[in-house]
């Protein structure tokens, strides 16, 4: 049988609080929130972005209802006051973030447009280079579709789908894939190469051009914002009982 654990009566010092939030690995975080407070206190809301602060911070956290939202104030032991102090400290970040970078978002966009094409290819992956070569000719010959030897032959998932894959980020492929993805003509089949423990044959299906559209204009301002962020904390100034911070607007 296991006993009843002991109940500790523990209060907390305010000298405790930054030791214990280093100890509990929530300092980090709590630099980063001072961080925007201090570059923030400038940006000012119009009264329809106030309204539309604590209306996005509702759907954002599903507290449209009112007996979820009492559910959430007492689960972050919040008051509607600083929820709504809350609501308007994400939109006066979202404008600072606007204010700051988005006149460099083409840029970066026209910079780094290669990372966010996305491709559709198919592939076959086999141990052996003369099982990848024996395939490859026969590609080339005509003798049997990419499909069917890739659902026979091909040793990864790619076997249920006829070697199909995709749509696929260039990010998040092997960098030697996409070199070869981007010089490939649609249905083109390029010879065997060898990719880690595989040797595998490709063949480009489709070319997903990247547009500058709304979340990959948000995603390349979160990016400036992150690494505008990370520099900052560096400058910190941390001790047992202070924090002393102080951002430099970019």
């Amino acid at each position: 049988m296991i006993s009843a654990l002991p109940i500790v009566d523990k209060t907390v010092q305010p000298s405790d609080l930054i030791p214990l939030l280093g100890q509990y690995q929530l300092l980090p975080q709590l630099l980063k929130e001072l961080i925007i407070d201090q570059v923030i206190q400038d940006v000012q809301l119009s009264s329809e972005e106030v309204v539309q602060a604590v209306e996005q911070f509702y759907r954002q956290y599903q507290i449209g209802e009112e007996a979820r939202r009492e559910a959430w104030l007492t689960h972050y032991r919040m008051t509607p006051q600083q929820l709504a102090a809350q609501a308007q400290r994400q939109m006066k970040l979202y404008k600072f973030k606007l204010q700051t970078w988005n006149n460099q978002v083409e840029s970066d966009f026209l910079q780094q447009k290669g990372q966010f094409d996305q491709y559709v290819y198919s592939l076959i992956r086999v141990a052996s280079a003369e099982v990848a070569q024996e395939l490859y000719f026969r590609l080339q010959a005509g003798e049997q579709a990419f499909a069917d030897l890739a659902t026979k032959y091909s040793q990864g998932p790619e076997a249920q789908t006829g070697g199909l894959i995709g749509p696929v980020t260039a990010a998040n492929l092997h960098p030697t894939l996409v070199q070869i993805l981007t010089s490939a003509q649609p249905g083109q089949v390029r010879p065997p190469i060898r990719l880690g423990e595989w040797f595998v044959i490709v063949s480009l299906q489709k070319l997903i051009s990247a547009q500058l559209d709304a979340p990959l204009r948000q995603q390349l301002l979160e990016q400036r914002f992150n690494e505008w962020l990370q520099l900052q904390l560096q400058s910190v100034v941390v001790s047992d009982d202070s924090i002393a911070v102080s951002a430099q607007t970019p």
